[in-house]
């Protein structure tokens, strides 16, 4: 992206590059890299105007998205420090933010036009480490006392063998939030749209023992 230098630099600057003021002009050039976190900013002389720069609106919604910091869930349960018995149901949940499920809303702008995008979890895959795979498209229920040995209606799961033959004696579990961006040109543009999709993973690791009866 070029913006024209004003006022121009002086006769005697290196930016004209050997040229006379006057012969052509020197501009400021921006050139933002697609991993949006390098950018460089020069002078640049040329001898005519540059031509208007097509934006892909698809770049600055993917700009946008870098900028909200997303991350994977922010796991209320189970926690690593809980104690899990075998067939005793699990609830699973997590907490809610800006950055763990949403909504996260940021814009990006180059030249004229400017995009806005959201985020949005719209699913978590929960692998527990047993083999089995929970896909919860919801946060969870937070479970209560009053919910005794229920099932979570949302999001849960039953172990069926304890977790002492694991790495650590723990079952690794992952949980990957499914991030649902949606975006749309909201200044200097026809009003496109569009749609991104983006995991992110967070790792735990749970005890499972079996209940101890005493005789």
């Amino acid at each position: 992206m070029y913006e024209l230098l004003s006022p121009q630099p002086p006769a005697e600057s290196v930016d004209w590059q050997g040229h006379a003021p006057g012969d052509g002009a020197v501009y400021e050039q921006t050139c933002h890299y697609l991993d949006s976190v390098h950018t460089v900013v020069r002078n640049q002389w040329l001898a005519d105007p540059p031509p208007a720069a097509a934006v892909d609106p698809a770049v600055l919604a993917q700009r946008a998205v870098d900028s909200m910091k997303l991350v994977g869930p922010d796991i209320a349960s189970p926690r690593p420090a809980g104690k899990y018995l075998v067939g005793m149901p699990m609830w699973m949940w997590v907490h809610q933010s800006p950055t763990t499920y949403g909504p996260n809303t940021a814009t990006a702008s180059a030249g004229a036009v400017t995009v806005t995008a959201t985020a949005r979890v719209s699913k978590i895959v929960w692998t527990m480490g047993d083999g089995a795979v929970v896909t919860c498209t919801g946060p969870g229920t937070p479970y209560t006392a009053a919910a005794g040995k229920t099932d979570s209606p949302t999001c849960g799961h039953t172990y069926t063998r304890t977790s002492t033959d694991q790495p650590e004696g723990r079952y690794q579990v992952t949980a990957t939030s499914t991030w649902t961006i949606d975006w749309q040109i909201t200044t200097g543009g026809s009003g496109q749209a569009g749609q991104l999709t983006e995991t992110r993973p967070t790792h735990i690791q749970i005890p499972l023992t079996e209940l101890q009866v005493l005789n």
